[in-house]
């Protein structure tokens, strides 16, 4: 078991050095001359090269990458090349605006997609199983954008139950902070859950198979009971690794969401630096996505051992 877990540590910090490499080297060779960028064309060549200078720029690239890990790991990612304000402040508020959207996205992901797929599994031979294999793969079809666009002009234009766009910290105003999250976390939830009621329904299929479900049924509980007290675990091993892949679809997909409703979350920051060629940010917030997305993979790989014995004791 021990060993198990620090084997996948070990491919997780692997994982992140390689990447850390990967997203430096993609931002180096780059065309076009930051400093140049953040003062303008009519800059004088002394003041573009003083700029370089401080910010390093005109230093040996592997000194410039250690430089970067080094803030990565001490979380001093350095200052801005356009407002030369200091990116970690940034970052973490922003991180946590995306947070609030990504958990509550994946809370509707979950609480749609297991009891609508494990639904349409018990029912799979009725119109019902039908009508529900239908929608799901009619959300599949749905982008997150777009589905964002139907809900704003359903519940905010339409009905004005729900404000159309906005963010307020949860600590400023609880009740407005719910208000402002229903519709973006909605937009990111229905389209995954709907992705991930597919998964669930083959994984539940899968189980309903299997002897030991049978042999419930044949002492007395119904294909509902059954599946909750003897299936749903087992079930829940593939259905797993899913989950963990939208998560991180959840954190891509929200780059467009928060656009779409004015949240000011690591999306928008990411959108408004490489408007303005910002690449210092760039680097930064894409290595921060890039990490969440190892960690989350690494996560995984722990929820097996946890969810199924026979991973902890297999040789």
């Amino acid at each position: 078991m021990l060993l198990r877990v620090l084997t996948r540590l070990a491919v997780l910090l692997a994982s992140l050095a390689v990447s850390s490499l990967v997203v430096f080297a993609f931002m180096a060779v780059l065309p076009g001359d930051p400093a140049r960028v953040a003062l303008g064309v009519n800059a004088s060549e002394a003041a573009v090269q003083q700029l370089r200078s401080d910010f390093g720029l005109d230093r040996p690239l592997p000194t410039q990458y250690l430089e970067w890990v080094r803030g990565l790991l001490t979380l001093d990612l350095g200052e801005s090349y356009i407002s030369r304000a200091a990116i970690a402040p940034q970052v973490l508020d922003r991180a946590q605006v995306t947070l609030w959207l990504v958990g509550a996205g994946m809370v509707v992901a979950v609480l749609v997609a297991v009891p609508l797929g494990s639904l349409a599994a018990l029912t799979s031979r009725s119109p019902l199983g039908v009508l529900l294999s239908a929608v799901s793969q009619l959300g599949v079809a749905v982008p997150a954008f777009l589905a964002g666009i139907l809900l704003v002009a359903v519940f905010a234009v339409g009905l004005g139950w729900l404000p159309a766009s906005g963010w307020t910290p949860p600590a400023q105003d609880p009740g407005r902070f719910l208000s402002q999250l229903v519709l973006p976390a909605s937009s990111l939830g229905l389209v995954q859950g709907a992705v991930l009621a597919r998964y669930v329904r083959s994984a539940v299929l899968e189980v309903l198979g299997e002897d030991y479900l049978r042999t419930a049924r044949a002492k007395g509980l119904r294909p509902g009971p059954a599946l909750v007290r003897h299936g749903l675990r087992n079930a829940a091993v593939p259905v797993v690794t899913v989950l963990g892949l939208q998560l991180a679809t959840l954190l891509v997909g929200a780059v467009v969401v928060e656009r779409v409703f004015v949240v000011p979350g690591l999306g928008s920051l990411l959108l408004d630096a490489v408007a303005n060629r910002d690449l210092v940010v760039i680097q930064d917030v894409v290595m921060l996505l890039v990490a969440a997305v190892l960690v989350i993979n690494f996560v995984v790989d722990l929820l097996y051992l946890a969810i199924d014995p026979r991973l902890r004791t297999a040789r």
